[in-house]
């Protein structure tokens, strides 16, 4: 505690009186100074009234305003300053052999000393990636969203922390400048933002030496990847001025889980200036989450290889989902299906009605025929790969040659197709389809002994089970309709629902199996790579032309089988489980790289639409060949409807997560982890984006070791206990003010003033 003594008027002084008093005064003394100027004395009684002049008007001032004594005591409060600590994937990076961390904490360690010697300033660390943390970031450099949460008005994202909420008197950024959105227009952005918090924010560059790098800096796309059409890459990379780099070529390739990636596409990018840029064509030919590895041969010298490759999901999806729909006549259900394919535009149909077998002798000259024969062997030899979905709707496979054809048909669905099988007198059991090879590869099981009973011709309404109530695909269905379904004519009879798969309808009454399950009308099935859906019965047109196909505009109908197709081709957002990360996925760093604090984050899937933690399993496998081992994965923890699954440190890569559902159906997701990512794809120092930042928040940049130039924000200075008192009695100042004033009347009668 310091003692200090000050002046001040006396308690209750108007305001105005000050200003008043300070004008009569100085006009007095412009006179005063104006007759001695003009005097005739001698120079020593001149001054002699000048003083005494002077004395008497500043004693009458000082009796007009009754000056006191203030006795305090005071208290210095240090100066909050935050310390912001770069805690980024490029922090990892090592210059002349010192990791960007080591010089960030020495900087950060010489500070603290500084300001523990001043008593001037409270330090108070706290670390960034993905906002503010505790040591725990993510693996993006998220500068914007960590400023506005320590510059904002409370700052509740450090009482949330457990900290102190008042407002840093200054904040000290210790980064490299690799920050998360480098564009023009974000720092403009940031900057505005910031400018009139009136927070100064001094900036640290932690960086050595730009190292001698060659990376892959940016892959853009110029449009939507559409599987089988030509998609243009642009693709930057990165050549520091320590490397001789005039051309680089350039490798894009797709990752396969099932196989060696397969190159699509090379080119050379010519380097000025240490930047370059390519354009190059791919093409992809399967629709889903596609994983792409472009890499560059980098020059002699590269010493940081893991920025080399870049990996990265595309999105890829079908212009059209080509349709095979093959019904055995044309009923009420098959006319409303085919209406409803042809009118959607993301659908390419190829429908076949069969009113003629092939052997058929109609009598007739063919210029008389109005139909052709079902080419039951051209479609399933030769066309059928073509297709994305088979719809086989209310068809007899015997009369027709199909019979032959259905091992083709279940090695299609195994490769990756899919197939519906659609109720009706002429389908399931009652057309032919137990124990055939198609059989196998259906979701529900289907009873070929002989007499078993094949249909129930009584009106049926399905009930919904727990996971049809669940499942995305029914749900733009249940959006419409919730739970109410008309009455069906007639339902196919078929047993138990296959071991793995779903049953998301079921008969209300009639049971299937020695369990007591109901018997399933709308299944759904795995068949390795392919899917398969099971609908007994033929009078989903109902859902069209009924009361509630009234209510809702016929859109019940659409709703149905555009989430059915949707599933069947692994639309995501119909996926019976979603499958994601929690944030994108950062490798694990080099074993002679040291790991930060984000770099030290496990990645996490977060898995929706399970009932339980324990109906879903999860399994991991690093792209790029066959019997990949699956990696070691965490029980999961319930968050919500959420399970998070954590993952081990994965190294850079296309990885594929099969999320399985009551040990059997599964949900695919393929994603890509990179050494890195944003933040290694340029390694180079940004020092100007430091400078602009502290230019504009009326900070100071320095380097890491000019410390000592850094400026610290003065301590607060608190009163206390204070005393006051008048330093002479009113009358006192008036005495005095009189005695000058006389003596000055006196003297300028001596020297001729008056």
């Amino acid at each position: 505690m310091d003692a200090a003594i000050h002046l001040s008027l006396a308690a209750g002084t108007p305001a105005w009186l000050i200003p008043v008093t300070a004008t009569l005064a100085a006009i007095s003394l412009v006179f005063l100074g104006f007759e001695l100027v003009r005097g005739r004395a001698s120079v020593a009684l001149r001054s002699a009234v000048g003083v005494t002049g002077f004395v008497g008007i500043a004693l009458l001032a000082a009796a007009v305003l009754r000056p006191e004594r203030v006795d305090a005591k005071e208290n210095s409060v240090p100066a909050k300053v935050t310390l912001l600590l770069d805690q980024s994937q490029s922090m990892a990076l090592s210059e002349e052999g010192k990791a960007r961390t080591v010089r960030r904490d020495e900087a950060v360690a010489a500070l603290e000393a500084r300001g523990g010697a001043k008593g001037g300033v409270r330090l108070e660390k706290v670390g960034f990636a993905d906002g503010l943390s505790d040591g725990e970031g993510g693996p993006r450099s998220d500068l914007s969203k960590a400023l506005t949460e320590l510059t904002e008005p409370r700052g509740s994202a450090l009482e949330n922390r457990g900290t102190s909420a008042e407002r840093p008197k200054a904040i000290v950024l210790f980064s490299d400048g690799r920050l998360d959105d480098p564009s023009a227009e974000a720092d403009e952005h940031l900057l505005k933002r910031l400018a009139p918090a009136g927070m100064p924010i001094h900036t640290v560059l932690t960086a050595g030496p730009t190292v001698a790098d060659a990376s892959v800096a940016s892959v853009r796309s110029t449009g939507n990847a559409v599987a089988h059409a030509p998609l243009a890459l642009r693709i930057g990379v990165v050549c520091t001025d320590r490397l001789s780099c005039n051309e680089i070529p350039v490798t894009v390739s797709e990752l396969r889980e099932d196989g060696p990636k397969v190159a699509l596409a090379r080119g050379v990018a010519t380097v000025k200036e240490g930047r370059g840029e390519v354009e190059v064509p791919i093409t992809l030919d399967r629709a889903g989450t596609r994983v792409i590895e472009v890499a560059i041969d980098a020059p002699s010298g590269d010493t940081i290889a893991e920025n080399n490759h870049r990996f990265l999901p595309f999105a890829v999806t079908r212009d059209r989902v080509r349709v095979l729909h093959v019904a055995g006549r044309p009923t009420n259900d098959v006319r409303t299906l085919r209406d409803w394919l042809k009118s959607d535009r993301a659908v390419d149909v190829v429908s076949f009605f069969i009113l003629r077998t092939p052997t058929d002798n109609p009598h007739a000259t063919p210029s008389d025929l109005s139909l052709i024969p079902f080419p039951v062997d051209e479609l399933f030899t030769e066309h059928l790969p073509s297709f994305d979905a088979v719809v086989l709707q209310d068809f007899d496979a015997q009369p027709y040659g199909l019979e032959r054809h259905l091992g083709q048909l279940s090695r299609y669905v195994r490769g990756g197709g899919g197939i519906v099988m659609v109720g009706g007198p002429n389908s399931f059991v009652a057309g032919g389809y137990a124990n055939t090879p198609l059989a196998d590869v259906l979701p529900v099981l289907l009873d070929g002994a002989p007499g078993a009973t094949s249909a129930d011709l009584g009106d049926v309404v399905p009930s919904y089970t727990a996971e049809g109530r669940g499942a995305a695909l029914l749900a733009p269905l249940r959006g419409l309709a919730g739970e109410e379904l008309p009455a069906m004519p007639g339902t196919n009879i078929v047993g138990a629902v296959r071991p793995g798969a779903l049953a998301l309808w079921v008969h209300p009454s009639r049971n299937a199996g020695k369990d007591g399950a109901k018997m399933p009308i709308l299944a759904l099935g795995d068949a390795e790579n392919g899917r398969s859906i099971a609908l007994t019965v033929d009078g989903s047109w109902t859902l069209a032309f009924s009361s509630l196909g009234e209510r809702t505009g016929g859109r019940a109908h659409a709703a149905f089988w555009d989430g059915l197709l949707g599933w069947l081709m692994r639309d995501s957002r119909y996926e019976l489980l979603q499958v994601g990360l929690e944030s994108p996925c950062v490798a694990a760093p080099p074993s002679d790289a040291p790991p930060t604090e984000a770099t030290a984050k496990r990645p996490v899937l977060r898995v929706r639409g399970a009932t339980d933690a324990t109906a879903v399993t999860l399994e991991v496998r690093k792209m790029g060949g066959t019997a990949q081992k699956a990696m070691a994965v965490s029980a999961p923890v319930t968050r919500g409807k959420d399970l998070l699954f954590t993952l081990p440190a994965l190294p850079p890569g296309g990885f594929t997560a099969r999320a399985k559902l009551r040990g059997g159906f599964s949900t695919t997701f393929d994603f890509a982890c990179e050494a890195g990512g944003d933040e290694w794809a340029d390694v180079r120092p940004d020092e100007g984006r430091l400078q602009r930042l502290a230019a504009a928040t009326g900070g100071t940049f320095v380097r890491s070791d000019a410390l000592g130039s850094l400026p610290l924000p003065a301590p607060t200075v608190i009163t206390v206990e204070r005393r006051s008192r008048p330093l002479l009695a009113n009358w006192l100042w008036a005495f005095l003010a009189a005695a000058a004033l006389g003596g000055h009347w006196v003297l300028r009668r001596q020297a001729k003033l008056l």
